[in-house]
């Protein structure tokens, strides 16, 4: 069993009033460069995110904490909070989707972690991570219904959580096979960050998956998507399988991005003048497997003009 989390009440955070306009709270955030993720008991069997900030400081930058407050931490997290490297906080709980799942509780306890952590900034898929109540044996993660009241809905959340946690709240677009609604996936986090006068979190493996299994061509809707709004960026693996006489690719965090996923963040990093964060979404690899495309991540940022500024 895991021990419920209980955060360490701290002070509030300083940082970017979240009252301000998107470009002045934009410009206050840190550049964090190149990262990492996890997630609990990723580092079993995958990265020693440690011992590769100590050898490759270049590719571990950051560390962006996947966390629901049910579990909490685990061990490598923690090591890492306590070395006093750079985070984010990835909720993996909360739908934003879904306004009333905002409790104070949760609030709460999820601003207290992240200021406990030293937190960059808050995001998450928008969607839901739960259905009904949120309990362990509830957890998921569905798109959001690609319409302009949901969009409306997840721009509620991010504001309030924003208000309420003195955090940047970057939303993220969810992988899947299947969505519902008559807009674009990128038209649809264009409202959102309308709305909400926020940033985001763009994950191009994610948007690939995307415009594949719609239909789509590759870079449909990015010429009308306002990509100053993208502060963070996830590249990850991807798997090709088939059903039903179609082509699919599978979210699993590969060691090896598709050249789909690799088209996607060149065309970005290269357009995105408020990018602040690459997290190369690795996890449950070994270091040999994933050195390779690490590598070709840092020398595109290092040809990038507006990274590099």
């Amino acid at each position: 069993m895991h021990e419920v989390y209980r955060p360490v009440m701290s002070a509030p955070r300083a940082g970017p009033d979240p009252g301000a306009g998107f470009a002045a709270r934009v410009s206050a955030l840190p550049h964090l460069g190149l990262g990492i993720s996890t997630e609990l008991g990723a580092g079993r069997t995958g990265l020693d995110v440690l011992a590769l900030r100590r050898d490759r400081p270049d590719l571990a930058g950051f560390l962006e904490i996947g966390v629901d407050l049910e579990r909490g931490l685990d061990d490598d997290a923690r090591a890492w909070v306590a070395a006093g490297h750079p985070t984010t906080f990835h909720f993996l709980d909360l739908n934003l989707e879904e306004p009333e799942d905002l409790d104070d509780a949760w609030v709460g306890a999820a601003s207290a972690l992240a200021r406990e952590i030293g937190a960059a900034w808050l995001c998450g898929d928008a969607g839901l991570w739960h259905v009904g109540p949120r309990e362990r044996g509830h957890g998921t993660l569905l798109p959001p219904i690609l319409d302009a009241d949901s969009a409306d809905a997840v721009a509620t959340s991010v504001l309030r959580l924003r208000e309420a946690s003195g955090f940047e709240v970057l939303p993220e677009n969810p992988p899947a096979q299947v969505y519902l609604g008559e807009l674009h996936l990128l038209d649809y986090f264009a409202r959102v960050c309308e709305r909400a006068d926020c940033g985001m979190l763009l994950d191009v493996a994610h948007l690939a998956i995307y415009q594949r299994a719609a239909g789509h061509t590759l870079r449909t809707g990015l010429d009308g998507f306002p990509i100053e709004r993208v502060v963070e960026l996830h590249v990850a693996g991807a798997t090709e399988f088939a059903h039903a006489g179609r082509r699919f690719l599978d979210d699993d965090h590969g060691p090896e991005p598709r050249p789909e996923t690799w088209a996607l963040f060149e065309h970005v990093v290269r357009r995105a003048p408020n990018l602040r964060a690459v997290v190369f979404e690795c996890e449950r690899n070994p270091r040999a497997a994933v050195l390779t495309a690490f590598d070709r991540l840092a020398s595109t940022l290092a040809e990038t003009a507006g990274w590099r500024a």
